[in-house]
């Protein structure tokens, strides 16, 4: 059953975002968005929520549906609300105090437990802040759910909880989302829409599958295009040939022929359409500084403890070896930033030994966060470069056109960028650095799926030496050669992060 058609359907702002979009949403579809930063996908989904009027083109819905949209970004009026009455404010005023119990229905749904519900949301961590939000769009019980990125700010336990509970909605619930987690992406969708400016694909197939398809699809009309060209080539060289002849011999007969073949090749060059090359946010580039040392960093069964002092658990003896690419486990709490926080110190500030801690004395760190604090959201990010290494005007302007920074965007401050860019912008200052050892907490974070690809190919590619923390399973399975799990208070090492993603399902 059809409930909402999207003919020919256009955004245009400074370009167009896309154009000439068809789709229909069917009961039961559960469709992933795809595409790269800034390209259109929060814009698409505010025209199917009916909140943004396209350029061009028409969407039609169902009489009577309703939608519930979950955006980005908590309203700052919910910001003192607390998680319960967030959520029960999302009824009408007139339904709140006959149909409560909904908000609780809502609120076990999403396992929230009962000391949150009465916190106000800006006390609250944004992964809970973004569950509220979820809750409060399903509370009303919409024919069809829209979400806007629903896995940012969640760790892997909550994108579990997030996808069984998607997973066990009605089976004839529409459900349309927006993500960069491939991961989240394959788990939830049977439907992916690749989104571009022009020729937008469609396929009746989770994320991995589509996007083998796709592939597919691209070569294929790439080598469809060159095929035309050449034959097209081909025959302006016989029309070529036969004018000659025709001027010397006089033919009449061989100029009509040639000024058929030129119309040929005319209507083929016309017809053809190049192969989709997808436009770039912005290249990713890494570097890795050569070290002899063997052995980077030895952990002489240091204790990770809590500020108050409580132990969090033992790391044993271990080795970070040259080449390793280290993911570190764990779950929230256990104590992963604590030991990254306490790696950074030793191999940064070589003054202040951590006892327990010893790193080479090559050891050069690439530290990045997730919340890119080394960057300065006051400065510009001309400034952001020019200020920190010795390359010259003209170079640092043209380092940050490439990773996607226009020149007008350079004199504008960190802060305005979008979380794409900034993140851009941390691994160009990462790789100007010259590192041979990366120290690197949630660092797909902000990144597209492109944007992913290519630093997984840029660490893979270096041989880079690496200890990471991530929530991105596909990232993880991608990069790691050597797993540590946090558990029951000791770092073990195991051989693989699919035991620990299963059990953070329970």
């Amino acid at each position: 059953m059809s409930l909402i058609n999207l003919r020919n359907l256009g955004i245009t702002l400074s370009s167009p975002l896309f154009s000439g979009l068809y789709l229909t949403v069917n009961a039961g579809d559960r469709i992933g968005i795809v595409a790269a930063n800034g390209r259109g996908k929060s814009t698409l989904l505010k025209c199917i929520a009916g909140t943004l009027d396209a350029s061009e083109g028409e969407i039609t819905r169902s009489r009577g549906l309703t939608i519930g949209m979950v955006e980005q970004n908590v309203p700052s009026a919910l910001m003192q609300a607390t998680f319960r009455d967030a959520v029960l404010q999302a009824l009408p005023a007139d339904r709140i105090d006959s149909e409560s119990w909904r908000a609780d229905v809502a609120l076990e749904g999403m396992e929230v437990p009962e000391d949150l519900r009465e916190r106000p949301l800006v006390a609250l961590s944004g992964g809970w802040q973004r569950l509220a939000l979820i809750a409060r769009a399903c509370v009303t019980e919409p024919d069809v759910l829209v979400l806007d990125e629903p896995t940012n700010h969640l760790d892997l336990a909550k994108i579990a909880l997030l996808e069984d509970w998607l997973n066990a909605l009605p089976c004839d619930m529409p459900v349309i989302l927006s993500s960069h987690d491939r991961a989240f992406l394959d788990a939830v969708t049977n439907r992916t829409l690749f989104l571009r400016p022009e020729n937008s694909q469609t396929f009746s197939l989770p994320y991995s599958k589509a996007r083998a398809a796709l592939d597919e699809t691209d070569a294929a009309d790439a080598r469809r295009y060159d095929r035309d060209m050449k034959t097209a080539d081909q025959l302006r060289r016989q029309a070529a040939k036969l004018k000659n002849i025709g001027i010397n011999s006089g033919s009449d007969l061989l100029v009509v022929k040639t000024k058929q073949l030129k119309e040929r090749a005319e209507k083929l060059e016309d017809a053809a359409r190049p192969a989709h090359l997808e436009r770039p946010a912005g290249a990713i580039r890494l570097a890795s500084r050569g070290t002899h040392a063997r052995v980077l960093v030895t952990l002489e069964d240091i204790a990770v403890t809590a500020p108050d002092g409580t132990l969090l658990f033992r790391t044993g003896k271990q080795f970070i070896c040259q080449g390793d690419r280290i993911v570190l486990l764990g779950r929230n709490g256990a104590g992963k930033t604590r030991l990254v926080t306490m790696l950074r110190q030793a191999m940064s500030e070589p003054s202040a030994a951590i006892a327990g801690i010893r790193a080479t004395p090559t050891l050069i760190l690439g530290y990045g966060d997730q919340s890119l604090a080394d960057l300065d959201d006051r400065q510009t990010p001309h400034g952001a470069i020019i200020h920190r290494f010795d390359i010259g005007d003209q170079k640092a302007r043209s380092l940050l056109a490439g990773i996607g920074i226009t020149v007008e965007m350079q004199a504008r401050p960190v802060g305005a960028l979008s979380g794409g860019q900034k993140a851009r912008l941390g691994l160009l200052v990462l790789r100007l650095r010259e590192p041979n050892f990366y120290l690197l907490d949630e660092p797909t974070n902000h990144l597209d799926i492109d944007g992913q690809e290519a630093l997984e190919g840029e660490l893979m590619a270096h041989q880079a030496s690496c200890l990471l923390v991530s929530h991105d399973r596909s990232f993880v399975r991608a990069v790691g050669t050597r797993f540590w799990v946090i558990d029951r208070k000791k770092l073990i090492e195991v051989e693989g992060p699919e035991e620990f993603f299963a059990a953070s399902r329970n």
